[in-house]
């Protein structure tokens, strides 16, 4: 692949990460402690690309505080 692909891969999957940890952050507070302490929760990403016949489905859990 070429470097310009790498380049545009890369920049996307950092702004992917970014700003999931920060949307799931925000529903934390947004939540509240007595919500979200000691608890589990299913995370889910659906990964589409437009003109490209994907869909890519990542699950995992993501633990409240303690």
């Amino acid at each position: 692949m070429s470097e310009d692909f790498n380049m545009s891969m890369r920049k996307f999957l950092k702004q992917v990460g970014v700003t999931s940890q920060q949307a799931i952050e925000d529903a934390m507070r947004s939540a509240g402690a007595e919500a979200t302490d000691g608890k589990e929760f299913t995370a889910k990403v659906v990964l589409t690309v437009d003109g490209l016949d994907i869909e890519h489905v990542v699950t995992g859990q993501i633990k409240g505080r303690n």
